[in-house]
Formats: C-alpha cells, structure tokens, sequence
C-alpha cells in the first residue's frame, strides 16, 4: 500500500509535486498516458469519460498497492470511486487545496484538461468534490504550495498517522505547520523534527503541572498566573528577565504551553527577545486550539485597552491536542465555544450546520475545522489589512466590555460571546441572535451583560486598535452565516442600543 497519497482538484499541482519527490512518486494521469501511449484529453474524447475512469480506477488501485510506491498523486476525479476512496484509508492522505478561480486560472485554456472548457461546470464540479477531498484528507497544503511538498514531507516525519491531522499554514513571512490530534501531547509526547535547538519552557501554572514536563529538556521554565491579567508588559518583562537569566538566544526556540494568554504573551516575548527567536505554540484551551494560536498576532494588554501592544510573529509549529482540553474547568471550556460559534458565522456551509445540529466543541473534527478557517484567512491576509478583519466578528463590543470591566469580570470567550449578540444585532439578523442565543446559553455562557454601564463599553470600543485615524471603528457585521462583512459602519444610537439591551435582557 503506498505511504503517501495527493489529491485535489485539476490545477492543484498534484503533477508538480510527485515530480519533486522524486523517482518513487507516480502521477496516475502520467502511467495512464505511458500505458496507453495516448494523451488523456484523447482517451476522453475517443473512448468517453465512463471508460476513462474505469482505467483510471484500475491504474490508481494497482499504483495504491504497490509496496515500492512511496507516493501516487491521483487524478482530480479518481476520488469518485468508492474502492479508490477504501484504498486511500490505509495512506496519509495530501489534499492540495485550490481556491476555484486560482484554479481556472490555471487551467483555463488548455486542452489538456477535458473537463475545463466551461467555467460554471468547472465551478459546479470544484465545489462538489470539495467535501470529499476535505473528508479523506489528513494534511491539507494550499495548492501554491505544491513545489514545496518536500518541507510538508519533513514536517511529517514522527508524527503519528492515526487520528492526526495537519494543515499546512502559510503566509507572506513564513510557513509552519498545525498539527491537531488527540494524544499528540498527552500521549506522545510529540515534537516537530523540523524545530531543533534548545528549548525554554513559558506556561501557567495549570498547564505548567500538567503538561510542562513532556516538552523536557529546557534551558529554563518560566511561569505565569493563570488569566487575562497576567498579559501585561510587566509580565513580559519577567518573561524577558528569565530569557536573559536562562542564557536563551536567538538560535532557541520558546515553547507557548497554555491558553491564549500564554500564547500571546510568550509570543510576544519570543518576538521582540533580542529581536526575534523561534516559538512554537502548544495551546491547550479551546481558544487557543481553535482561533488565538495560528496567526501570529501576539501582544499585551494596556489598562486603556486590549492587544494595544504586539507584534505579527508566525510560530514554528502549533501543536494542538485535545486530549488537553479534558484538564479545562468546564467554564473554560464554555468560553472557547464562543470563539467556536464566531467561526462557525464567518465560514456558514458545513461547519455553521456541524455546530447547529449540536456537534460538542471540544470534538477533533470540530476544532480541526475551526482552524482550518484560520489558517486560510491568514494566508491571503497576514497582516490584518483586509479579508483577516473578518475574525474580529463578535470582538469590538468584546474587547471593549474586557476593557470596560478590567479584564477581571468575563473570560475572553464570554466576552465575544455577548459581542456577537450585540453585532449580530448590528447586523439586523434577528433570528439568527436569537438562534445564537439560544446555542451560548445551552453551553452556559453569560448572556446578559453586568458589572459596567453603556458609557463605558461605548468608550472603550472607540479606542478599539483597528480604528485609524480620526475615522469611526469598522465593524464586522454577518447578516447571515457565511457571510461576514468587515468595515462597516455603525451609527452611535445603533450601537448603544445594542449594548443596552446586553444590559436589560
């Protein structure tokens, strides 16, 4: 059985990156066409599609069970068959993600591609085979990536094959991987073979007692309280202190164990240590698993308002592993469904139905979802300059009530929780604030905002970070799931409406 299988759709580069693995790498549509010493577009128009895909099904299953083949990259239809998609269950699968009009771009005019001669097929057929190549796969690597498959293929030495997935995440600045599996901590002690050199340990003291040791041997252990109030620039500077008293240097790696306090803070001290040293996230809240460790936005709190002070600083790698979410007292757990229910609105589609059908947020395929969303909006928006302002949905009256009530009252996730209700209000979408209402309160989430007035959450929100200038703070508005909508416009009356009836219901 092969080791290894790369599917995705036409112009994904499936082609390109078994050429780059080299001489044990075998692309299906190649044999077929050396075998039948015919081009593919001439079997389709000779001897028809049905004929094709039986050839096709037969040379796939032989190359699948052929022990000296390391890789097979499929043809783009290959995973219709039902005995292809058994077979593949014995391999780890490689999805080479496409967005549809990269896709068309590339394949748009070319002969060679029987099935792109018209765009709306090529869009209905790229949209239909989506679920399934998302449900077979185990690593997803977006399709610019397909001549870098080399660097996925590190990445995956030691990593366990059952029950892992790993997404490839990539940016302007720098590409990692997230790996998401149950046991990856707590069983198997997992550490990326890609990420060597010495390690520094910054945690909680939760984590810290219960998952600090399986990252041994570090130079040195820091650790911080628990909670929103140790994500200061005077904890940085403890953080700093123990980086200098421990001889850390740039050529060290730190290791962000905890929630997205940690992950922020450790994050920012990685990044502005003598200008800059590796770090590896290992987020152990639903919060961090799903949403605040991939991205690179780390920072600290200013008592005026929150993540006032950052940097954008990738991470190395994301271990995440749910297994830890198991140690989370349940009220944390709530909190980081509310981040949940955010990206479930932005994304809509499967997710948005997985959650309303009453899917548990602490689920694998769940967070794995989530954080797929993640890493595909940063990758066309690093810096938060347009698309990546769509996961703010939920986090301007959020922060603001964080601020208004010194990061004391309401964990984050409770916070955007009551900030989706007020800018799903915004937004006009009655019934679907009421339908989210109805889901944080089943998961025991605060619905009702106290210990502040309206004035001081209005303040705060227009000292949001991404107001500019002397222009009004843009909102993330949904008006239905899957549609968000970033810079957008609030009137004042509207806003203070919203945020008193958090006060009265």
């Amino acid at each position: 059985m092969a080791q290894t299988a790369l599917i995705g759709f036409m112009g994904a580069g499936k082609t390109t990156a078994a050429h780059a693995l080299g001489d044990r790498a075998f692309d299906v549509d190649e044999v077929i066409e050396t075998r039948l010493g015919r081009r593919i577009q001439d079997v389709f128009a000779e001897d028809g599609e049905a004929a094709f895909r039986e050839v096709e099904e037969k040379t796939t299953l032989e190359l699948l069970a052929d022990p000296s083949v390391e890789v097979v990259a499929l043809g783009g239809g290959a995973i219709g068959s039902a005995q292809v998609r058994e077979a593949l269950a014995g391999c780890r699968v490689i999805w080479l993600e496409t967005v549809r009009e990269d896709a068309w771009q590339r394949v748009e005019g070319n002969g060679s591609r029987p099935l792109a001669s018209d765009v709306r097929r090529f869009n209905e057929l790229h949209d239909a085979r989506r679920p399934v190549y998302e449900s077979l796969a185990d690593v997803i690597v977006p399709a610019t990536r397909s001549n870098q498959i080399q660097a996925v293929m590190d990445a995956l030495a030691g990593l366990p094959h059952a029950e892992t997935r790993m997404l490839w995440a990539t940016s302007a600045s720098s590409d990692y991987p997230v790996y998401i599996g149950d046991g990856l901590v707590t069983e198997h002690r997992f550490w990326p073979a890609t990420v060597g050199g010495r390690r520094l340990l910054v945690t909680d003291y939760h984590a810290g007692r219960f998952y600090g040791e399986r990252f041994e041997p570090f130079i040195g252990d820091v650790r911080i309280m628990p909670g929103e109030q140790s994500k200061t620039i005077a904890h940085a500077e403890i953080v700093w202190t123990e980086m200098v008293r421990h001889g850390a240097t740039r050529s060290d790696v730190v290791v962000a164990l905890g929630g997205g306090v940690v992950g922020d803070l450790a994050g920012f001290c990685a990044a502005t240590y003598q200008r800059g040293m590796r770090v590896v996230q290992v987020p152990t809240t639903l919060v961090a698993q799903v949403d605040s460790a991939i991205g690179g936005k780390t920072g600290v709190d200013l008592p005026e308002a929150k993540n006032y002070v950052g940097a954008f600083h990738q991470p190395s790698a994301v271990i995440a592993d749910p297994a830890t979410l198991n140690t989370l007292p349940p009220e944390e757990l709530a909190a980081g469904y509310a981040e949940v229910v955010k990206t479930g609105l932005i994304a809509g589609g499967a997710l948005w139905d997985r959650l309303t059908a009453g899917a548990p947020p602490a689920d694998r395929e769940v967070i794995a979802a989530c954080a797929h969303v993640k890493v595909r909006v940063v990758s066309q928006d690093e810096r938060d300059r347009g698309l990546r302002q769509i996961l703010n949905l939920g986090h301007t009256v959020g922060h603001a009530i964080e601020t208004a009530t010194g990061y004391a009252r309401y964990r984050h996730g409770e916070a955007v929780g009551l900030g989706l209700l007020a800018e799903l209000r915004l937004s006009g979408a009655d019934e679907l604030r009421e339908q989210v209402r109805e889901m944080l309160l089943a998961s025991g989430l605060p619905v009702r905002l106290e210990g502040t007035d309206v004035d001081a959450v209005i303040y705060a929100t227009g000292h949001d970070k991404k107001r500019l200038g002397e222009g009004p703070v843009p909102f993330v508005l949904c008006p239905e799931p899957g549609r968000p909508l970033s810079g957008c416009t609030v009137e004042p009356a509207e806003l203070r409406a919203a945020i008193q009836e958090l006060i009265a219901q």
